[in-house]
């Protein structure tokens, strides 16, 4: 990874180590030349293995073969199932915000099965049973993470995503991905112009589950694809 626009930076690990040659820069400009960070990260190209701790990856199958664990193991029953074509026109190459959906898994995959990216990182949801928030005040009963905890609008608890926990997957061919149910996800991201993609989820999932960490605005932080 690299921490582009500031000279003599470089990452490892997503911590930052900053070489500043001038003694004369005041706190505020370094400020200004640290803020926000442009980090890299190569795209890792999805597969079974690569992408299970965030999903599944589904690839053609024999006609006739029965359901199995190859297929999509789906979570669809919290509402009416969705499935539509997606048409997705001047996506940057890059993203700073990351969204989960805590009540449905959601299948992803192009029409035709153009190249295309999409950042994950992995659920982070938190069970009811491990909160305590009869004082009005959520608190999680995880060692560690109670100061982390957050509520979302739509009533379920969550920790944010974590800056080491992100990564980016190539999709490539006839390739559909489907998102454990609370994968933080960010695209899809492509190339091109325009493309279309098929998605399935629930009817309201953009309306009442749609969970968003914006990584610029607490974080300082900007993903770029290193391709």
């Amino acid at each position: 990874m690299h921490l582009l626009g500031v000279p003599g930076c470089v990452t490892g690990s997503l911590s930052t180590t900053c070489c500043l040659s001038s003694a004369k820069i005041g706190p505020v400009e370094v400020k200004k030349r640290l803020w926000p960070r442009m980090i890299k990260l190569k795209a890792i190209e999805a597969t079974e293995i690569s992408f299970q701790e965030f999903g599944q990856v589904m690839e053609p199958s024999p006609d006739g073969q029965e359901f199995g664990p190859h297929d999509a193991q789906l979570e669809l029953h919290r509402g009416i199932p969705r499935f539509y074509i997606m048409h997705v026109e001047d996506r940057p190459f890059r993203f700073s915000q990351i969204t989960h959906h805590a009540s449905v898994t959601q299948c992803l995959g192009s029409i035709g099965g153009q190249e295309w990216y999409l950042g994950v990182a992995k659920a982070s949801l938190v069970d009811r049973s491990e909160v305590n928030d009869d004082s009005g005040s959520a608190h999680c009963q995880i060692d560690n993470l109670g100061m982390k905890l957050r509520k979302a609008k739509s009533g379920h608890y969550y920790l944010p995503p974590l800056l080491e926990d992100v990564r980016i997957f190539l999709v490539d061919g006839p390739k559909c991905l489907k998102l454990n149910r609370g994968t933080w996800h960010a695209g899809p991201l492509f190339r091109s112009k325009t493309m279309d993609f098929y998605n399935m989820e629930l009817s309201n999932t953009n309306v009442v589950d749609r969970t968003t960490h914006d990584f610029e605005q607490e974080d300082g932080v900007i993903f770029l694809i290193d391709d």
